[in-house]
């Protein structure tokens, strides 16, 4: 029986939420739900709610660069036997980078001390949601398609079989 992902269920599905909840609240930083009365909907008026939505994204945010970290150096330790990544492998963490860099980048210009010209925040946010943009729909292709981040190695590459 063959999964659609090598990754451990748990952490899929964590994954799966994890995004869906940043994609949701980064949305509502951009004031659309109140705007379309999306928050008039019994129970979303939360999503009205600028800090609300502005630490519940920060703490997702912090939860999905514990697990890059994680997966990144999972993958770095596996030396003899590195998996592979599939060309959609790199091109969705490629754009997951882009938007952990832009994010981190947007996070520390709120800090005190911490000054960014106005040009170097609005493409900062362009460049942000821009690939938002390309890795929401990247994403549920890969999804729908059963497309993995990795080949796992063959039993012909694993060292000491051959």
């Amino acid at each position: 029986m063959t999964t659609r992902n090598a990754a451990i269920p748990p952490v899929r599905y964590g994954y799966g939420l994890l995004m869906f909840l940043l994609a949701l609240t980064g949305f509502a930083q951009m004031p659309i739900f109140k705007r379309y009365y999306i928050a008039d909907i019994p129970g979303l008026g939360w999503l009205a709610m600028f800090y609300v939505t502005h630490y519940l994204h920060y703490i997702g945010a912090v939860l999905i660069l514990g697990l890059a970290a994680y997966f990144v150096t999972a993958y770095f330790r596996t030396r003899p036997e590195r998996p592979k990544l599939t060309p959609t492998g790199y091109l969705r963490a490629g754009l997951i980078g882009v938007i952990l860099v832009t994010g981190l980048l947007l996070a520390v210009k709120n800090f005190p001390g911490y000054v960014f010209p106005p040009g170097a925040v609005i493409l900062l946010d362009l460049v942000h949601l821009g690939s938002v943009f390309v890795f929401i729909p990247t994403a549920l292709y890969c999804w729908a398609f059963s497309k993995k981040w990795i080949n796992s190695p063959s039993k012909g590459d694993v060292k000491g079989v051959n």
